[in-house]
């Protein structure tokens, strides 16, 4: 008994060191200044993805949802030409590294579809999902190669990943 006190009176001291640095780790998170006041400029937005020097999101801008790329280097948005229409609602969005592309889940005329865009081109190619399926959340590989899309198939969520061309 006296061995096990032994080995494990170190455990109470240790816990309560781990505690006190996680509350001080949390005091260090501090917003980005220049950056936050930059996204508040847009108004309401949601559904972010990250890859570091980019930012995709859906945000509220002209009374309609929209694709917003934002260049954090920058601080700027990017113009994505040919990729908000105004009869599309737009559901998730995902960004490459390079923010080259973006990957996109939308709602137009009554269906909801997985398109994905491409910057240089300008351009914006619907993507298949076999089997069928209604496409939600998406997420796109850092070098955009690789797509994962949650999609629903008779009243399951699955997750598909795509290799891209």
């Amino acid at each position: 008994m006296r061995r096990w006190l032994w080995r494990t009176a170190w455990l109470l001291p240790a816990q309560a060191l781990l505690l006190l640095l996680a509350g001080c780790l949390g005091g260090q998170l501090r917003p980005l200044p220049g950056l936050n006041q930059q996204l508040s400029r847009l108004g309401s937005s949601h559904d972010p993805a990250f890859t570091g020097q980019w930012l995709a999101l859906i945000a509220a801008r002209q009374g309609r949802e929209q694709v917003v790329l934002v260049n954090t280097r920058r601080q700027a948005p990017e113009p994505l030409p040919g990729l908000n229409r105004p009869d599309a609602q737009p559901l998730s969005v995902a960004v490459d590294g390079q923010g080259e592309r973006l990957a996109l889940v939308r709602q137009l005329e009554g269906r909801t579809e997985l398109v994905l865009y491409r910057r240089s081109l300008m351009s914006l190619q619907p993507i298949r999902i076999e089997p069928a399926g209604v496409p939600r959340q998406v997420n796109l590989s850092t070098d955009g190669r690789v797509l994962a899309v949650e999609v629903s198939r008779g009243g399951l969520w699955q997750v598909d990943l795509l290799e891209l061309p």
